[in-house]
This record gives structure tokens, sequence and C-alpha cells, in this order.
């Protein structure tokens, strides 16, 4: 009797069976915002972490990935007239009519402005890239966690002025409790599955133009056997 009372104790209950849902601390489209920080020509002159060729066609598939699923995003940039330029162009043809918000403060998250956007989408999930990674990247993100955020940082779509600063600015990210993420993978995520036929073919596009080997595999598939991610 002992043996099967124990039995019965370790037994999993059927509550407690695993069920095919998605984990909370994934993305979705409506879970969070995209905060777009400061790409600008003067900030990429600088860049050495990253090649800015790679840096331009990462950023624009984040961008491309979150129009596609109507991500509230946020475009932001400094000293824009004076000093840092405008915001990539590529970026900017993503979100035509968007006008960045123009700063003089180096942490985005000490302009009233960005802050007031961010809680007017109301999402507690924010999806940040920005450059330099440990300038303009580590300050909000550290800001916005302190005030009780779930900062994910998209370090393909960032940039140092070198591979250390970049690096140790990523691990300082992480170790303040930041989730460390890839322009490619933030898009998958929100696909998640390819049967969702309403964003396949943009999301598909958005790999082909912008996902190197990958997305060269999609157009070589789809071209010689008409295949198709899913099917």
């Amino acid at each position: 009797m002992p043996i099967v009372m124990a039995f019965a104790a370790a037994a999993p209950s059927q509550a407690a069976q695993p069920a095919a849902q998605p984990s909370p601390k994934l993305l979705s489209p409506d879970n969070h915002t995209l905060l777009l920080i400061d790409h600008q020509p003067q900030m990429a002159f600088a860049t050495r972490s990253i090649d800015i060729a790679e840096l331009r066609n990462n950023v624009t598939g984040l961008a491309k990935a979150a129009a596609t699923f109507k991500v509230p995003t946020i475009l932001t940039t400094v000293a824009a007239k004076s000093f840092s330029g405008p915001i990539f162009p590529e970026l900017q043809a993503v979100f035509p009519d968007q006008k960045p918000i123009d700063r003089t403060t180096m942490n985005t998250w000490e302009d009233q402005r960005v802050v007031d956007q961010v809680n007017k989408y109301g999402k507690k999930k924010i999806v940040m890239a920005a450059l330099w990674t440990e300038v303009c990247l580590l300050q909000p993100a550290l800001s916005a966690m302190d005030q009780g955020y779930d900062v994910y940082i998209v370090t393909d779509a960032s940039g140092g002025v070198t591979k250390e600063a970049h690096d140790m600015a990523v691990q300082r990210m992480v170790q303040a409790g930041a989730h460390p993420i890839t322009w490619m993978q933030y898009m998958l995520e929100l696909q998640r599955d390819w049967a969702r036929g309403a964003t396949y073919v943009p999301v598909t596009n958005t790999a082909k133009q912008h996902g190197g080997g990958y997305g060269l595999g999609l157009i070589y598939a789809n071209d010689m056997f008409k295949a198709q991610e899913g099917k």
C-alpha cells in the first residue's frame, strides 16, 4: 500500500500534462512595441562591430517584419539636423508616414515624448535596436527594465564602435535581464506557424530579400520545386 501511494504521489496530475500552447516569454504581434534608435549615417560611420551593409540589411528586415505584423513601432533619432543626419532611407521607406522623434538625449528613455508613446501603446514588452549598442541601446534598455518593462535587444540590428564595446554592452544588458535576439529570430517568432496565410507571403518575401542563404534557399525551392514552408 505505501508503495502504491508513493507512486501515485510521484505521478503527474492530469492538470500538469503539457499543452500545445506557446510560452508567454515568446513575442507575438500584439504583446510588444518596437523601438528603433539612431540608425543614422553619423552613428554608422563609427560602427565597427558589424559590417554597415549587413547592419542596414538587418535593421530593414527587422522593420519590414514589424510592419508586416502591424507591431507598434517608434522611430527615433538624435541631432538629425545638426550632426547625425536623417534616419536610414530604407528604414524610413518602411514607415513612410512616420516622422522620427528627434532627441538631444543619448538615453532615449530620458525623452518624455518617447516614453509617452511607449505608454500610449501600453505593451509591457519592448524590442529595441540601436546605434551604438554601448550607449543608445544600453541606456534605454536598463532604464526600461528598471521601470518594469520586459526588454528584448536585437543584437544584429545594433552595433558598437568596437566589437568589445558591443559585446560588453550586450553582456551587461543580459546580466540585467534583457533578452538578446536576432532580426530573423524576431520575424519567425512572430510568424510561428506557416499556416498563418495572411503573413506568409510578406514574411517569406522579407526573408528572400534580407535573409541571406535562407532567403536564397526559399527562392531556389520555390523556383525549382514550387515548394513552400510548411507544405
